[in-house]
């Protein structure tokens, strides 16, 4: 089943069908953002990165604060 169909179908459900979709993609969310979570905290080194926010500082940026968010 397409993207576009399961969106096509939404209007369908019922308002508690509606809510456990919810629930799962925003399950399914928070297991993309545990892995970027353990990524960002790997000590491996990432010079490219490091270079990125040297450079985006130095212009006047701030490093990304995910308190902030």
């Amino acid at each position: 089943m397409s993207a576009s169909e399961i969106i096509n179908e939404l209007p369908k459900l019922t308002e508690a069908e509606r809510q456990a979709i919810l629930d799962k993609l925003r399950e399914l969310a928070q297991v993309d953002d545990d892995r970027w979570e353990q990524i960002i905290n790997e000590p491996m080194p990432r010079p490219k990165l490091k270079t990125f926010i040297e450079q985006a500082t130095a212009e006047g940026s701030e490093p990304l604060d995910l308190k902030r968010m």
